[in-house]
């Protein structure tokens, strides 16, 4: 009997922990700045749950049934919160009522698990008894959950299957409370229904649940969905119509296929082109393949190293057909090596060297992306340099977010590089910017231009670094990696252009 409550414990922890660890994903998916999202939601919960534990001194008999009771409502609140939380993104524009409701909601109800439960079990044991060993094994439940949630959890099941995986076995949970504290229940027929009730709703909805992430994404997206995956990174996903294939991360456009050519042409070739005997390149982020395209139009490149940090996106991109033949291939080129890891913990352990880098990370939207802008970042990627090496970086809108663009370039300069800013038009994004850095000369636009691209020449090259006057330079601070003043700028302007 104590090992089996001392379980329950475990298992309502771990239930618990998966709830707020989904809310806080599944925001931070959707609204971005997991730094903020992760701290309103679990400031949110944890005080909810002292909401609950306060009431629970208000429940003054029937301490068991009203604990199963508890459990059956976590189970099924809890299972359904990501489900109702993507359809409130998709379909209206309640988003941010329905996830703190939910948290509030889920984090009373947790609240008031652990409190009925010592009572129920210090009529069974010594009180200090109760206490260190309630408390031992809701510490170990959640670490149980924090462990699960990235490595098996999201990959496998998704943020909504995990959900549901998670109110199934609270309902179960609630079912075997039933047997466990039968003769101080009397009569159970009342739970037992409802929890068989519960159970089935829950597997109803795991069953079900790729086809409710379906829905709520064709609401999201004006395209038809052709694949959708959640890695342990990020929301993939992948749209077309006619012919045009886009893809989307975190509910972010990354590219469009009838205008990606003009964004990775110009990445690439102003700063590759002009480099003589240019040999080894290292591309960061990219996992599309389609910078990498571009990079091995060069004969004289003779290795590649690609490195991003989820090996969901290169695995796709190197063998989905339609993405295969948008890429070329490039992904499995003899010419080229992946590495599925994080770019600043990578540069920090590699001791290889480069003739020239392209940073194509997507916008700093949040802090983890954020840093990959910073100029400790761009210090350490200093060392990976030969002599005349260049550095290109996607540099977000000059237009829409100008102090976005141009804290970019003031922290390469901060970080000891010379830089050599521009800007293109993108029609699927708008006016857009890079760039160029190193550690010598002076820029000079390339005379000449790889055969085969479909926008650039090299007489084009010259007016992309000339700024109109909306999008010449402002004051900004550099961004380091102890104050990212740069996701605060981006912040700001994109969420004033969406308004």
């Amino acid at each position: 009997m104590p090992a089996a409550l001392f379980a329950t414990t475990l298992l309502i922890a771990a239930c618990g922990l998966v709830y707020e660890l989904v809310a806080g994903a599944l925001a931070s998916y959707l609204l971005g700045d997991s730094v903020t999202q992760f701290s309103t939601i679990i400031g949110a919960y944890l005080a909810a749950m002292g909401v609950g534990s306060w009431l629970s001194r208000f429940i003054g008999r029937g301490l068991v049934a009203r604990f199963l009771a508890v459990e059956l409502l976590v189970a099924v609140v809890g299972g359904f919160s990501s489900t109702v939380l993507f359809l409130a993104f998709a379909w209206t524009d309640a988003f941010r009522l329905a996830l703190y409701a939910i948290v509030v909601v889920v984090g009373i109800l947790v609240g008031l698990e652990i409190p009925l439960l010592m009572r129920i079990l210090r009529e069974r044991f010594e009180f200090k008894d109760v206490v260190a060993s309630v408390l031992t094994f809701d510490y170990l439940g959640a670490l149980l959950a924090s462990l699960l949630f990235p490595l098996v959890l999201v990959p496998q099941l998704g943020l909504v299957r995990s959900a549901l995986a998670f109110g199934l076995v609270n309902a179960a949970v609630a079912l075997w409370g039933t047997w466990l504290f039968r003769a101080a229940l009397g009569g159970t027929r009342a739970l037992r229904v409802a929890g068989v009730a519960a159970l089935a709703l829950l597997a109803g909805g795991f069953v079900y649940g790729e086809r409710i992430t379906a829905a709520a994404e064709r609401g999201l997206y004006a395209d038809d969905v052709i694949f959708a995956r959640t890695t342990p990174y990020q929301r993939i996903v992948l749209t077309v119509w006619k012919d045009d294939l886009r893809l989307f991360l975190n509910n972010h456009l990354q590219f469009s296929s009838r205008d990606e050519y003009r964004y990775h042409e110009a990445l690439v070739h102003p700063g590759l082109a002009g480099l003589q005997g240019a040999r080894r390149v290292l591309v960061l982020g990219g996992g599309d393949g389609l910078a990498l395209r571009e990079v091995l139009k060069y004969p004289g490149v003779a290795h590649v190293t690609l490195v991003d940090l989820d090996a969901g996106m290169t695995g796709l991109f190197r063998t989905h057909p339609r993405l295969v033949e948008l890429n070329g291939g490039a992904l499995s080129s003899p010419r080229v090596r992946v590495v599925n890891a994080d770019a600043f913990s990578w540069l920090d352990t590699s001791q290889d060297r480069f003739d020239f880098v392209v940073v194509d990370f997507p916008d700093p939207s949040n802090y983890s992306v954020g840093k990959l802008y910073s100029t400790a970042f761009y210090r350490l990627l200093t060392r990976h340099l030969s002599r005349d090496a260049r550095i290109v970086v996607q540099s977000t809108s000059p237009l829409f977010a100008r102090a976005s663009f141009w804290c970019v370039d003031r922290t390469l300069r901060e970080a000891g590089l010379r830089t050599a800013p521009y800007h293109l038009y993108v029609p699927s994004f708008g006016e857009w910017g890079f760039v160029l850095a190193s550690l010598g000369e002076p820029y000079a636009a390339p005379t000449q231009l790889p055969a085969g691209l479909r926008f650039l020449t090299a007489s084009q090259l010259a007016p992309l670094f000339d700024f109109p006057l909306d999008m010449q330079p402002v004051p900004v601070l550099p961004n380091r990696l102890n104050d990212q003043v740069l996701v605060r700028y981006y912040e700001r302007e994109w969420e004033r252009i969406n308004r």
